[in-house]
């Protein structure tokens, strides 16, 4: 479809200043509205497939309440990117349109006791060597070679695999999702090609919007001075963030099971869709468990991943400054994922239910008091990260109570605002590279059409969608991160 010809735009009720509905009058099948979080500049400019996407995903069985865009909502398969939804479990679907492909693609962030005087007579090198030891871009192949049982092992453990193998700290697993571990993945549920295209990847960015990237606290932004100190930033900190994925394995599950639901959905279970690419089965189908145990195994292959490339990380900076990586601060805040389904208990017109809740390219953002959080969080709300583009800066928030609206659910980036395609027609990516490096940002990349992707100019205004995102409720602005050093798959 050509949406800017065939497509009629929704008429909005505005809820608030960041809250807009479409109402279940907009599409036949809609079972829940659809709502929009962005302001009044953002929803003219949002991409008009976000819009058909999320009122399609209104009419999936078994959602409750509304289905919801984040303020750097995209188009993407099924789902938009910044798509949530919330399933009944008894009665509702899983769709992997709404997990996405890159299952756990997620960020951790590393803090550092060194201080931008520490760290820029050495940024080059750090740069350079953690492009050497990271490595990054299409096929890419990790450090940590292991066979198919070994890797089958990993895909069960998670980041308790590589912890136990002497890749990273025991308190790593405390600032960790999950605890670095899903529960309930069977290796059995996954099929031999996924293994093969997963095995030799532990320890690798991947390419896209993936990146490693060293970060300045900047004093004038840290914004919530208790929660950042209680949290471990102080004035002009050197902080690492990287972003990454499960890579070709967790390609190859969606696809399986996305192939598997299509075969199924309609003749099985009688569901029809409005777009295939929603393919689902009933959560509490064979293969609808098949799935988030598939999932789960996807969700610890990437955990392990960016345990590994942590590891890494502390490799480096204790080679280039002679010291060990306690010794050096190198403790975790917090890794989280974006693209996963959890099964959570939420209070729902009054009553506990239990929901699959669906979030796609979006973060989940559980206030104070949740039982989702680990231990050392529980009084202050998650710990949420959310990069922003190479070029602008990033930032670190906090789960909110009042984010019980959106299921704990916040942004999860910029958010393109482009293609890759036009980017690539936009910029040249050596000319890129030099005019990041005159202002204070050193990037190293696979290639210069990876980078050119990637500009800072193809993604919405970060500040913008925080800003959203903080006014809107759904989480709370702690500090903001700027790049100094970057590493671009």
């Amino acid at each position: 479809m050509d949406y800017n010809k065939d497509f009629k735009m929704p008429s909005f009720k505005k809820i608030s200043d960041y809250i807009w509905e479409i109402g279940t009058d907009f599409k036949p099948g809609m079972r829940v509205p659809a709502r929009i979080y962005t302001n009044e500049a953002g929803l003219k400019q949002m991409d008009m497939h976000v819009y058909d996407q999320i009122t399609n995903v209104a009419t999936l069985p078994g959602i409750v309440k509304n289905a919801y865009c984040m303020p750097d909502g995209h188009s993407g398969y099924g789902f938009p990117i910044g798509g949530v939804a919330a399933f009944d479990a008894n009665e509702g679907v899983i769709s992997p349109g709404g997990i996405g492909f890159d299952i756990n693609c997620g960020m951790r962030l590393i803090l550092t006791n060194l201080t931008i005087r520490d760290v820029q007579p050495h940024l080059k090198q750090l740069v350079n060597r953690l492009f050497e030891k990271v490595p990054a871009g299409v096929g890419s192949s990790g450090f940590v070679k292991l066979d198919k049982p070994t890797f089958r092992k990993v895909i069960e453990e998670g980041s308790e695999w590589c912890v136990n193998n002497g890749y990273g700290w025991k308190d790593d697993l405390e600032v960790t999702e999950l605890g670095g571990r899903a529960e309930g993945a069977d290796e059995k549920k996954v099929s031999g090609k996924s293994v093969e295209r997963g095995k030799d990847q532990i320890g690798t960015l991947g390419s896209g919007n993936h990146y490693l990237e060293i970060q300045h606290v900047r004093p004038e932004n840290i914004i919530d001075k208790t929660l950042a100190k209680k949290w471990g930033l102080f004035e002009d900190q050197i902080v690492i963030m990287f972003h990454c994925g499960s890579r070709g394995f967790g390609h190859q599950v969606a696809t399986d099971y996305l192939n598997l639901f299509l075969n199924v959905m309609e003749s099985k279970y009688k569901i029809k869709i409005l777009d295939r690419e929603l393919a689902c089965a009933p959560f509490n189908s064979p293969e609808g468990q098949d799935y988030f145990s598939a999932m789960k195994c996807a969700v610890n292959m990437s955990f392990a991943n960016r345990q590994t490339i942590v590891h890494r990380l502390r490799e480096v900076f204790s080679e280039v400054f002679k010291m060990d990586a306690e010794k050096l601060g190198m403790k975790q805040v917090y890794d989280v994922a974006h693209n996963r389904a959890s099964l959570e208990k939420h209070l729902v017109d009054g009553s506990w239910r239990e929901l699959i809740v669906h979030r796609k390219g979006a973060t989940a953002a559980y206030g104070p008091g949740r039982e989702e959080l680990m231990p050392r969080y529980r009084d202050d709300g998650q710990p949420v990260i959310i990069g922003g583009s190479m070029e602008t800066g990033s930032y670190l928030l906090a789960g909110t109570e009042s984010g019980a609206e959106t299921w704990f659910t916040t942004a999860h980036g910029s958010g393109r605002t482009m293609s890759r395609t036009k980017a690539k027609s936009m910029w040249k990516g050596e000319q890129l590279q030099k005019d990041m490096e005159k202002r204070g940002i050193y990037v190293k990349s696979v290639s210069y059409a990876g980078l050119a992707e990637e500009a800072g100019g193809a993604y919405k205004d970060i500040d913008e969608v925080i800003d959203v995102s903080h006014n809107a409720g759904i989480s709370k602005k702690v500090a903001k991160l700027i790049p100094i050093g970057n590493v671009k798959g």
